[in-house]
């Protein structure tokens, strides 16, 4: 099923917005509508796409992370029983996601996660890869692999810290190497033993850096905090030519637009947040390049402003673009539904991992049959795949 740019319109007017951010240079924007004008593809029909990672009956399975190795077969996955916390599980597939393992063995402090966990490939200044895998609140703690995934430490405690989704993207830095950024939020209530929710509710987005390959952390610094825009849930893309970051953010007051931050030095500093256009409004923003035409698939959470609904309102979806259309605020190239959640917006936590010939595995969990319980499903797709499909409806 399609709907094409001119019926979006009717519904959704976007408005000529002013640019929040030209390369070094940030100052305040009008904000933009929450609508969209481009193409929209839905393929939540196109069941060939899909893969069933895992699924229990009556069991609530959420919130997955992947990481895809070296080798571009190898992926590892890892979700909460439960609605961002619960035991974690885990699964290995050898062939980029097209069949997976049994859920493997896990280290005993594993079951005791209290939120959800996340995967990050890192290396350290001699050249040692590992995976870590954070599992968030108080106390932020850490799993460590040194052989790709055959065998796990313990989770084991961080700092005296906490937050919410912590270090859900972790991004290396120029400044030496094994040196990496981790962002993360906190509403006040776990960044400290005992801390309790502020009155008004406050955000604070928070960044954490290590120089030992992802083996230690110091304690968090704050980029930005704020009562009326609650910024959480960020997701790091580096510009085609390394020099900046952009930083893509839910708001969850719902009282704005998704937000944008950029960084020009290796994230000491940052712009002020600004609107994204309507056709980014949601959360837990996750992307990457396809390495065929060099354009960003973004994958997320549809979720508007109050007030409004979008098609894809509550829906995992995806975002087709350059990383040009974040700097300068534009719409993109398209707007995807890769499937349908049947129950409010509870579903989209995404992992991206993208193969050389241009294949993405995009992965998340939702409720995806009415009246059952959330499962983890993979979508493999090309960019081309969407081009064309657009191209039929014409």
């Amino acid at each position: 099923m399609l709907l094409k740019a001119s019926a979006l319109t009717t519904r959704f007017l976007l408005l000529v917005a002013t640019i929040c951010f030209t390369v070094n240079t940030a100052f305040t924007a009008e904000p933009q509508a929450p609508g969209f004008t481009i193409p929209y593809v839905d393929l939540n029909d196109e069941t060939e796409r899909q893969i069933i990672v895992d699924r229990e009956e009556g069991q609530y399975l959420g919130h997955p992370t992947t990481v895809l190795l070296e080798d571009n077969k190898t992926m590892l996955c890892v979700y909460p029983k439960g609605h961002g916390k619960g035991g974690i599980v885990y699964k290995r597939s050898n062939d980029a996601g097209k069949t997976w393992s049994d859920r493997l063995p896990t280290p005993a402090s594993w079951a005791t996660s209290r939120e959800v966990p996340t995967l990050h490939r890192v290396i350290d200044a001699n050249g040692k890869k590992r995976i870590i895998m954070f599992s968030g609140l108080y106390p932020t703690r850490l799993a460590v692999t040194e052989d790709d995934g055959q065998t796990w430490s313990e989770l084991k405690q961080v700092g005296d810290w906490g937050g919410i989704v912590v270090m859900g993207c972790v991004e290396p830095l120029k400044t030496g190497k094994g040196h990496y950024m981790a962002l993360f939020h906190d509403d006040g209530r776990f960044i400290a033993k005992d801390s309790m929710k502020s009155t008004p509710v406050t955000f604070t987005l928070y960044k954490s850096l290590s120089t030992d390959g992802g083996l230690t952390w110091s304690d968090p610094q704050a980029i930005h905090k704020s009562s009326d825009y609650h910024i959480c849930e960020p997701g790091i893309i580096r510009s085609p030519d390394g020099k900046q970051l952009a930083v893509l953010l839910r708001e969850n007051s719902r009282r704005h637009n998704s937000q944008i931050i950029f960084s020009n030095d290796e994230g000491k500093t940052w712009t002020a947040p600004c609107d994204l256009p309507g056709s980014l409004n949601g959360d837990r923003h996750t992307g990457k390049y396809d390495p065929i035409s060099g354009r960003l698939l973004i994958s997320f959470r549809s979720k508007t402003p109050k007030g409004h609904t979008a098609p894809t309102e509550g829906d995992w979806v995806a975002w087709v673009g350059t990383y040009d259309d974040l700097v300068n605020g534009k719409e993109g190239q398209y707007h995807v539904r890769l499937k349908d959640n049947t129950k409010g917006a509870d579903c989209a936590y995404p992992g991206v991992e993208v193969l050389p010939d241009g294949t993405f595995i995009l992965t998340t969990y939702g409720h995806w049959e009415k009246g059952k319980a959330p499962y983890i499903l993979s979508v493999r797709l090309k960019l081309s795949d969407i081009g064309a499909i657009w191209a039929k409806s014409l």
